[in-house]
C-alpha cells in the first residue's frame, strides 16, 4: 500500500488514526511540531506558518516518500475559546493559519503526487452542522473556511481523479475536547463520546472506498445509549 501523509497525528484523533492505518498495512508519514515521538516517520513543520511548508514537502520529496502518496488527511487543528470582542489579530491569523491556510498549501504541494496516484484527501472537520457559537467565532469561522476548500478542491480536482472527503465527527474523547468543555463550563464525559480509535476507523473505511463510489461527506455521531 501507498503512503498515507497524516496532520495532527500527535493529536488524540491523529495518533489512534496513525496507529489504525499502520495496522491496516499503510505506510504513514506524519508533518507537525513533536512527530519524532511517533513510531513512523516524521518532518517537522510549524502549520502555523504555512509558508515553511514547502520545505518540508521537499525533504518528502527528497527522500522519495512522495513518490507513492495515496492520501492526505488533514486533521491538525487548534480551537481556541474567545469572544468576537476579546480575539486580537493574532488570534485569528493563528487559527486560520493552523485549521485551513496550512490545509490549502499541503494540498497544494502535494498535488502532482496525488494527481499521479488518484489519491485521497480528508479532511477532519468539526461537529454536523457547527455553527455561530458564542465565544467560539475563529474556530467556527476556520472550519467553515475548510469545508469550502474542500468543495472547490472538490470540484476542481475531479478530472484528477482526486477524491475528496470531509470528515465531520461529533464530540470525540480527546484532551482537547476535555479542555474545550472545561473552558465553557460544560460537563465532559468521555465514555458519551465518540472514542478517537473509531473515528480512526471510520475514517480508514473512507479511505477503503470501492473505485466506483466514495463518501465525499462523512458525519460521526455516537451512537444511542
Amino acid at each position: 500500500m501507498g503512503n498515507v501523509l497524516v496532520t495532527g497525528a500527535t493529536g488524540g484523533i491523529g495518533t489512534a488514526l496513525v496507529g489504525t492505518l499502520v495496522e491496516a498495512g499503510h505506510r504513514v508519514t506524519a508533518v507537525g511540531r513533536d512527530v519524532g515521538r511517533l513510531d513512523v516517520r516524521g518532518i517537522e513543520a510549524d502549520l502555523a506558518e504555512p509558508g515553511t511548508l514547502a520545505a518540508a514537502v521537499e525533504a518528502l520529496e527528497n527522500a522519495g516518500d512522495l513518490g507513492d502518496l495515496q492520501a492526505l488527511v488533514y486533521c491538525a487543528g487548534i480551537s481556541p475559546i474567545e469572544a468576537v470582542a476579546e480575539a486580537d489579530p493574532e488570534t485569528w491569523r493563528r487559527t486560520m493559519a493552523v485549521n485551513v491556510a496550512s490545509a490549502a498549501e499541503l494540498v497544494r504541494l502535494t498535488l502532482p503526487a496525488l494527481r499521479r496516484s488518484q489519491g485521497h484527501v480528508i479532511f477532519v472537520n468539526a461537529s454536523p452542522g457547527m455553527t455561530g457559537v458564542p465565544r467560539w467565532s475563529a474556530f467556527v469561522a476556520s472550519k467553515a473556511a475548510l469545508r469550502e476548500l474542500a468543495d472547490s478542491l472538490r470540484e476542481e480536482e475531479a478530472a484528477h481523479g482526486i477524491r475528496v472527503t470531509t470528515v465531520y465527527p461529533a464530540a470525540t474523547a480527546t484532551d482537547l475536547l476535555a479542555e474545550v468543555r472545561s473552558t465553557f463550563g460544560r460537563p465532559y464525559d468521555p465514555e458519551a463520546c465518540i472514542q478517537p480509535e473509531t473515528l480512526a476507523a471510520m475514517i480508514l473505511w473512507a479511505l477503503s472506498a470501492p473505485a466506483d463510489a466514495y463518501a465525499c461527506e462523512l458525519s460521526v455521531l455516537p451512537s444511542p445509549r
